[in-house]
């Protein structure tokens, strides 16, 4: 039997149709450095760059690599942020870092960079199903879940064995535990219900079962991937009260 210790109804889903649709594949250890360098880059320079405190407090009003387009998605409630950047649209590694708004300084890193995979074939503003690819913007994160038990999470969080996650990723590696932890990204979901819940606004072929994870050591079908450790960290982190969200893309997408 499945045991509940959020508010969700059951859900007569099976993961293995997760796996066709969205995740089912994760990041290893090692990801490339070279985005969050790039950021750090793009917040020391520029027209705008200032030097000692006044440059300080001007770099932490906005979170780097995010470009005015992608800003404006974030609303003045949402108070954390998971922002996931690739350097390279076709990549599929790319690096996490959590941010917190501070009401006097604006966005501030809290984490240091955590490696991350996200879909084998990289990067898409227009998702579909089985592309292979990551859809790019801004997305809530309302709903948790996972074959263990609430690692200490304040999300809404699904316990059960239909997050079993079976077979082997596109490099061979295993696919068992990497939905020990999952947290839902509100891409073509409805909010509020268990990470299992099928329901697609958007319609079937736009996808969906985009999640974070637990990386099992190769890129995903789509979702974003972390390792196990970091995944317990960021569902401790998550405050539905902070209205989290994730900003995940390349460089160049993000940059818009």
């Amino acid at each position: 039997m499945s045991l509940r210790t959020g508010p969700f109804p059951a859900v007569a889903l099976t993961v293995a149709g997760l796996l066709l649709t969205g995740c089912a594949g994760d990041p290893g250890d090692t990801a490339p450095v070279a985005a969050n360098r790039s950021t750090r880059e793009a917040a020391k320079s520029g027209p705008n760059a200032r030097s000692g405190a006044e440059g300080q407090l001007g770099r932490a009003q906005v979170i780097p690599a995010l470009g005015p387009g992608t800003s404006a998605k974030i609303t003045a409630a949402n108070k954390q942020a998971v922002v996931v950047v690739g350097d390279d649209p076709d990549s599929n590694k790319s690096v996490a870092t959590l941010y917190e708004r501070d009401p006097v300084l604006g966005w501030k890193p809290v984490s240091d960079p955590w490696p991350a995979h996200n879909a084998l074939l990289g990067w898409t503003e227009d998702h579909h199903t089985a592309d292979h690819r990551s859809p790019i913007g801004v997305f809530g994160l309302t709903d948790a879940g996972g074959m263990l038990p609430n690692p200490g999470t304040k999300l809404p969080y699904d316990e059960g064995p239909a997050f079993d996650a079976p077979g082997t990723g596109f490099e061979g590696e295993p696919l068992e535990g990497s939905f020990d932890y999952v947290v839902a990204i509100n891409y073509n979901r409805e909010p509020g219900n268990s990470p299992l819940d099928w329901t697609r606004p958007l319609g079937m072929e736009k996808g969906g079962g985009i999640w974070i994870h637990v990386d099992h050591g190769g890129p995903t079908q789509g979702c974003v991937a972390l390792p196990r450790a970091r995944m317990k960290e960021l569902l401790r982190w998550l405050d539905p009260a902070k209205q989290p969200v994730v900003v995940m893309g390349d460089l160049t997408g993000l940059g818009r």
